[in-house]
C-alpha cells in the first residue's frame, strides 16, 4: 500500500491521540467525516494501523522504577529461544521483550514498585528463567517520547 500525504497526516494525528473521533480528526485535517472514516478503515484493512492500545503512567499506577535489562543466554543450544521467550512472557513485571543483535540476546523493559521490589523480581523471577546467563541492568531516569517517522 502506498501512503499519500493525507494518510500520513491521519497517522500522525492518531499517533498523538488515538481516541479522537473521526469527526474531530476530519475537522483538523479539512476533510469530510466519511472520507476520513474510509481512509482510516483502509489503513486498518491494509494492516498499517495494527490496533490501538492503552498507555498507562507506570508511576501513577504504583510502579515507580523502570529498568532495562540486557540478557545474554548462557547456553543457546540446550535452551531454546522459544523456552526463554515463553517463560519471560509469564512474568507480569516485564513489559516488553525484544530479541536483539549485539552484546545481549534480549532487551527487557521491567517495572517495579521500587528498587527493593525490582531486586526481588530480578532474583526470584528473572534470574531463574531458563538459559539466563549474564544480565545487565540500566535504571530509567527519565523518558521523553519522540514523534515517529511520519
Amino acid at each position: 500500500m502506498t501512503l499519500d500525504d493525507l494518510d500520513r497526516m491521519i497517522l500522525r494525528a492518531l499517533s498523538v491521540n488515538a481516541d479522537q473521533s473521526t469527526t474531530q480528526l476530519a475537522t483538523k485535517l479539512g476533510l469530510s467525516q466519511p472520507a476520513t472514516w474510509r481512509r482510516i478503515k483502509r489503513l486498518q484493512e491494509a494492516g498499517v494501523i495494527a490496533g490501538r492500545r492503552l498507555q498507562l503512567d507506570a508511576a501513577k499506577a504504583g510502579f515507580g522504577v523502570t529498568v532495562f535489562l540486557g540478557v545474554k543466554l548462557a547456553t543457546k543450544g540446550r535452551v531454546s529461544l522459544e523456552d526463554f521467550e515463553r517463560a519471560v512472557g509469564a512474568v507480569p513485571e516485564v513489559q516488553t521483550v525484544d530479541h536483539v543483535l549485539g552484546l545481549y540476546d534480549y532487551r527487557l523493559r521491567v517495572v517495579a514498585r521500587d528498587l527493593a521490589d525490582f531486586e526481588r523480581v530480578l532474583r526470584r523471577r528473572l534470574m531463574t528463567l531458563p538459559g539466563v546467563g549474564n544480565v545487565e541492568a540500566n535504571v530509567l531516569l527519565s523518558e521523553e517520547r519522540r514523534p515517529g517517522p511520519l
